[in-house]
Formats: C-alpha cells, sequence, structure tokens
C-alpha cells in the first residue's frame, strides 16, 4: 500500500509564510514527478507546481516569484513553501505523486489534502 501523508496547513495572515509537507511511504522504490494542487471553495482543482525527480520546476502563473517547490529523493518528500500569501491562496492543498512501487508497478497517488487559509 502506498500513501501519501501531508501536514504543515493552517491559518496564515496576509502576507505571512507557511510550509506545507508531503511524504510519501509504502511499499515503494522511489518517486517520480511530485507535485501540489489546490481547490477553492466552490472552484475546481487547479495546479500549483510541479518537480521532477531530477529537480524540474514549473509554477502556476499566481503562484511564481511566492511560492517555492522542493524535494528530499532520499525522504520521498515533497515541499511546498509559501510566502507573501494571499487571501486568495485560501483553498485545500493536494499533494501528487506518480510512485514506483517495489513490485515494479506505477501509480499516481493523491494525498487527503490539507487546509490553508489566509485571513487576518
Amino acid at each position: 500500500q502506498v500513501q501519501l501523508v501531508e501536514s504543515g496547513g493552517g491559518l496564515v495572515q496576509p502576507g505571512g509564510s507557511l510550509r506545507l509537507s508531503c511524504a510519501a511511504s509504502g511499499t515503494i522504490l522511489g518517486t517520480k514527478d511530485m507535485g501540489w494542487y489546490r481547490q477553492a471553495p466552490g472552484k475546481q482543482r487547479d495546479l500549483v507546481a510541479t518537480i521532477t525527480s531530477g529537480g524540474g520546476t514549473s509554477y502556476a502563473d499566481s503562484v511564481k516569484g511566492r511560492f517555492t517547490i522542493s524535494r528530499d529523493n532520499g525522504k520521498n518528500t515533497v515541499y511546498l513553501q509559501m510566502n507573501r500569501a494571499k487571501p486568495e491562496d485560501t483553498a485545500v492543498y493536494y499533494c501528487n505523486a506518480g510512485v514506483v512501487t517495489t513490485g515494479a508497478r506505477y501509480l499516481e497517488v493523491w494525498g487527503q489534502g490539507t487546509l490553508v487559509t489566509v485571513s487576518s
């Protein structure tokens, strides 16, 4: 069984910072592309940022220059550093990863989501 466990969500003031973490666990050999998505109330789930196993990154225009995605391949963990948070960043943030299992299968896995609220 493979799962992604997110942590780090919560309440942050506008202009503040927050760091999300997502760790893959289970019968895995490693992870491929990893990313963060978010879903605000009443809206669709949108891509926030992705990172390849080699460290290549991409960002949604709305977060460029404010958010940074990074990863620790040894820990099968991806991070999202959120700086200069805005109220419109309020959403449930979901981690996504391509995982290679010990059975040589490739799975796309989602985390359970963590709520980020930007408010004074």
